[in-house]
């Protein structure tokens, strides 16, 4: 007697909660009036992954014996308990294929991780012309990629202003997340726009960005090593809420003063007050040598994530 009442409740639910996370009703298709703090269900869900940023000077390594590849990152990512995999674009081999990136997700299938997302390089903040068409291109050519491999998420950048117009930069860049958002919403992937200096260099300035798009597939990627506020923690708790990836970093800049290590356990509860549920990239950036560093990280971020 209770199968149909029990069915009938978790169809509501799974429907509320899809309409919650879309942010706008089923008739809106991919479009919504602007989007607003991701409002989830449930309690955080943090899941780690690793980014092949961390392992930047050995992609393209001159030795070959210290030079690695892809498939090698997606195998350390299984080797240290990652969840997921961040296959950073810029350490994709020239002219790669289609079968070449079926493979990439079959490999991180058999080995029990998820290919995470990408990232790219970007500027939106250019004026129209050839340029800013390119870059627009680019950023969609990877969304193409992305489903090929069942990436949900691609890293993006606003760019500096380039004829210092920063107001008229920042309606570029809304008008080109807009347009890429949408191409990336039709493939089911979501873009998170990085405080990353530039025309988002303060959080009030990213937020204006994000609060003005007018697609649910674009939010923020937050970096937790990228605002240089005079309290970069309280920087990144306004931002979280609207946060559709994170990226950690081991040490933050306050203003005006020297690098510091970051308080991974300030960082997750900002994530746990947020109630962000995805990904946390730890993306390593450190001098110390990633080979033994990284691992290092990796443990301390487990125990934080696990506590």
């Amino acid at each position: 007697m209770s199968m149909p009442f029990n069915r009938r409740r978790f169809l509501d639910l799974s429907a509320q909660s899809a309409l919650t996370l879309a942010g706008t009703s089923l008739m809106s298709g991919l479009r919504a009036e602007a989007v607003e703090p991701l409002n989830r269900p449930g309690k955080p869900r943090l899941q780690l992954s690793l980014a092949a940023y961390s392992f930047r000077d050995f992609f393209n390594h001159a030795d070959p014996a210290k030079r690695i590849t892809l498939e090698n990152f997606v195998d350390y990512c299984a080797d240290h308990d990652c969840a997921g995999t961040e296959l950073t674009s810029y350490y994709f081999p020239k002219g790669f294929s289609t079968e070449y990136l079926l493979g990439l997700k079959r490999q991180a299938f058999l080995r029990g991780v998820a290919i995470s997302g990408s990232a790219v390089g970007n500027n939106f903040a250019l004026p129209p012309g050839p340029k800013r068409d390119a870059e627009i291109a680019h950023v969609k050519n990877w969304v193409d990629y992305c489903a090929v491999m069942g990436a949900p998420h691609i890293r993006v950048f606003a760019g500096p202003a380039p004829d210092q117009d920063v107001p008229a930069a920042r309606r570029r860049c809304i008008e080109a997340l807009e347009e890429c958002g949408t191409y990336a919403g039709r493939r089911g992937i979501f873009l998170g726009l990085e405080n990353h200096g530039g025309v988002v260099a303060e959080p009030e300035d990213l937020l204006g960005i994000i609060r003005a798009v007018n697609c649910p597939w674009v939010g923020i990627n937050l970096d937790t090593g990228n605002f240089h506020t005079d309290d970069p923690y309280a920087s990144l708790a306004q931002c979280a809420p609207y946060a559709v990836n994170v990226q950690v970093k081991v040490e933050i800049r306050r203003r005006g003063q020297a690098t510091e290590l970051a308080d991974l356990q300030r960082l997750v509860e900002i994530l746990r007050d947020a109630n962000y549920q995805g990904f946390v990239v730890l993306e390593y950036e450190a001098k110390a040598d990633p080979w033994k560093a990284v691992p290092e990280w990796l443990e301390k971020l487990k125990a934080v994530l696990a506590a």
